[in-house]
């Protein structure tokens, strides 16, 4: 699904609609249990973060700000803060339980995530690209080919599609500042 139709669904939601819930819970329920699976260990655990989750989100679904990353990211988000938060509840039995999670699944989620959203925004950037900047990109990266057959294929000398594939490459670097993809500082 694309972040446009995730944010209408999440504004019908606020309005009310059962109908736009019930497409938004199908198409995430399954993702959001394998996270509270990763990260619980424990399938009936698991599902209830898994019900609370997507209780809150029809509950309260203007949470969700598209400025902080995609509907995605933030459900996984949502989903492991409350299975950190269900852990430190049953704290005295599952003490070592939290610590190694901490320290092995933890990560692993995160770059999962990380992963996630670098891909959203490489797509973004490279759907916002000049359409031939595109294609070229997308036939040299994507698809392996060379410069000399991208040059065959579109009819064009070689250096022009060099250049195109440079300034493509320059606009996705552009596009990256402004994405703050480079961001040192914490929010």
């Amino acid at each position: 699904m694309d972040t446009k139709q995730d944010e209408k669904l999440l504004k019908l939601m606020a309005k009310g609609s059962q109908a736009a819930f019930n497409q938004f819970y199908e198409t995430y329920v399954s993702f959001v249990l394998q996270i509270a699976i990763t990260v619980l260990a424990d399938r009936q655990e698991a599902e209830d973060i898994c019900h609370d989750v997507f209780i809150e989100v029809f509950q309260k679904p203007m949470q969700y700000k598209p400025d902080k990353g995609s509907v995605k990211a933030w459900l996984a988000v949502k989903t492991r803060s409350r299975c950190i938060d269900r852990l430190r509840k049953h704290q005295p039995v599952l003490l070592n339980k939290l610590e190694k999670l901490d320290t092995i699944q933890s990560v692993k989620l995160e770059m999962y995530v990380l992963k996630e959203i670098e891909k959203e925004i490489l797509e973004d950037a490279i759907n916002k690209l000049p359409p031939k900047q595109r294609e070229l990109i997308y036939g040299a990266y994507f698809e392996g080919k060379t410069q000399r057959e991208l040059a065959t294929i579109y009819g064009k000398p070689i250096g022009t599609i060099k250049s195109s594939i440079r300034y493509g490459l320059q606009n996705l670097r552009k596009q990256k500042s402004l994405l703050h993809w480079a961001r040192t500082d914490k929010e």
